[in-house]
């Protein structure tokens, strides 16, 4: 089955403007405009990430979220806060983690390189 939208994919879209930006724009740039330029590179990045990751992180992120008893993250702050929920609990503090290693997968996965649990 194919994609609803063909091709290109929103993350190939994302991927030749990253490399058009890298690889056309960048070494021409002068270097005011390089940070700027990094900073758009790394937005890219993420971008790309999430919609690669997104919908399988959203799941997990739901059957945690489930397991937990609690519909959504406010929820599971409020279940915290009210003491329905311990938070020395290992299997809440394990899956509050699971949770933290999927945004950081997105956000920045070398901090995870770098600092590993």
């Amino acid at each position: 089955m194919g994609a609803p939208h063909d091709h290109p994919t929103a993350a190939e879209l994302v991927q030749a403007v990253r490399d058009w930006l890298a690889d056309d724009v960048g070494p021409s740039d002068r270097p005011p405009n390089r940070f700027h330029l990094r900073v758009a590179t790394n937005v890219l990045d993420i971008v790309q990430r999430e919609i690669e990751l997104g919908p399988d992180h959203e799941t997990a992120h739901a059957e945690r979220l489930e397991r937990l008893g609690v519909a959504d993250d406010r929820a599971l702050a409020d279940a915290i806060r009210s003491g329905d929920l311990d938070y020395r609990d290992p299997v809440l503090r394990d899956l509050v983690w699971d949770a933290v290693v999927d945004k950081l997968t997105v956000a920045n996965p070398r901090y995870l390189e770098r600092n590993p649990r």
